[in-house]
């Protein structure tokens, strides 16, 4: 729970510092970098652990994933421009992907099927002690003292954490069922760092595309991003086929409409509506908070129905954040109330999510096989930071031609949200595939709970 709670406070705490980052550094036009690095990182992070974790356990896995994440922030915290900045951020977010990977491989090895949607509600509610302080206190410390402070003060806990978790993992890993075939050499890692690349050149030719470098950049990119997200995506994700192919792209698209919004609202209240970091940050929080709501009441719904409504539960979440996003447009550009608007919408935004998200994380669980329960986890986090990583990419390159054309930071985050509302309706359209699957972890290999009180 403080692993989690460490990164759900880094993440609001960035999230709505980030524009003071940019300004100080005169790095607007690389704002979506300071998401995209890290997100870009974290799905390398996320596969690369996913294989080490089935291969050399849980115990060691986290010790490195636990150096490179507090390196990474060691970077940022003492970045003299936004590259080296980024450059931090690249290490922070292998370090996060993979401690997350670590996480959901314990739920999977630890907790049976039918007590993991309230394992992962309770997981979610890490996120409220950092959603009631965390962007007001990264605000203050941005405006009044520096943002670097705000990195900083990430380190001792997550050093608290591994202080408090390291007998645990050590105990698991004794008891962990590694397969053989686990051991094999795994092309998945090179496939991953490939996918990187060409994702990292397709964002940067988008960000300077009104030049003939721009548009050279974005064709390599997107040459070399192709096959490799055939090969790292299960198969029948490009055409959605019903099944594990639907659930990952359902969750991939609503996830990246969600973290791209909350970014992007952050810009546009403080360079559009004039509101202090710390404002902006209490606004966009609402939306974790219930996010934690929502992920409690599905956890209780699943126990109430066994499961049976769990593709509904997708669905209505989805549905709930479309009107969501609908009402942070109206809010930002067509009344003078935007601001009640602003916080009744990341309330409605977050209640979708926190009701879809574990919801889909547990039906994706369902598929792993005995053994291999780290490569689905690291499917699930290859989709979350791919999809967030392209869409707040593709958002940031938006601002950035936006301000390169003379149109303005409005009709540049305009565009950013509107993008976002469509994510999020072909995320309800792909959701009407999704089919559930008996699972084949239901005896894990370590101590097997029953009971889970909450």
């Amino acid at each position: 729970m403080l692993v989690l709670t460490t990164s759900a406070f880094e993440g609001l705490a960035i999230t709505t510092i980030a524009a003071k980052i940019a300004q100080d550094m005169q790095g607007i036009h690389l704002y979506g970098w300071i998401f995209s690095a890290f997100l870009l990182s974290q799905l390398v992070g996320t596969l690369v652990m996913g294989q080490q974790v089935d291969r050399r356990g849980v115990f060691t896995s986290i010790l490195i994933s636990f150096v490179i994440f507090v390196m990474g922030t060691m970077i940022a915290a003492t970045s003299m421009n936004m590259y080296m900045l980024i450059g931090g951020r690249v290490f922070q977010g292998f370090g996060a992907g993979a401690l997350i990977t670590c996480v959901y491989v314990c739920v999977t090895l630890y907790y049976p099927e039918n007590l993991r949607t309230q394992i992962l509600a309770a997981f979610s509610m890490a996120f409220v002690l950092p959603s009631l302080i965390g962007p007001y206190f990264a605000g203050l410390l941005a405006s009044y003292l520096s943002w670097r402070f705000v990195f900083w003060i990430v380190i001792p806990l997550i050093v608290l954490a591994l202080l408090l978790t390291y007998r645990s993992f050590r105990d698991l890993q004794r008891n962990q069922h590694i397969i053989e075939e686990a051991r094999a050499v795994d092309s998945r890692t090179g496939q991953a760092i490939l996918l990187a690349i060409g994702t990292g050149l397709l964002l940067t030719g988008l960000n300077m595309i009104t030049s003939w470098q721009g548009i050279a950049l974005s064709i390599s990119g997107f040459i070399i991003m192709i096959p490799f997200m055939h090969k790292l995506l299960p198969q029948g994700t490009f055409l959605i086929q019903s099944g594990l192919p639907a659930t990952l792209v359902t969750r991939g698209l609503y996830v990246s409409c969600y973290f791209a919004t909350e970014s992007f609202v952050i810009l546009g209240l403080t360079e559009m509506k004039g509101l202090s970091a710390e404002t902006a940050g209490l606004l966009v929080a609402a939306g974790s908070l219930s996010w934690s709501g929502a992920a409690w009441l599905q956890a209780r719904l699943d126990v109430k129905d066994q499961g049976d409504g769990r593709k509904l539960r997708v669905m209505y979440g989805i549905g709930i954040m479309i009107i969501g996003v609908m009402l942070v447009i109206l809010a930002l550009f067509l009344t003078d109330i935007g601001i009640a608007l602003i916080l009744l919408s990341q309330v409605i935004i977050g209640f979708g999510v926190g009701l879809a998200n574990p919801t889909t994380a547990v039906l994706a669980l369902q598929y792993a096989e005995l053994g291999q329960e780290g490569k689905m986890s690291a499917n699930l986090q290859f989709v979350d930071s791919f999809y967030v990583a392209v869409s707040i990419g593709v958002s940031g390159s938006l601002v950035a031609l936006a301000k390169t054309t003379g149109w303005g930071i409005s009709t540049g985050i305009l565009m950013v949200l509107t993008l976002q509302l469509l994510l999020v309706i072909l995320s309800f359209f792909s959701s009407l595939r999704i089919t559930a699957h008996k699972s084949q972890t239901d005896h894990p290999a370590g101590q097997k709970i029953d009971t889970l009180p909450m």
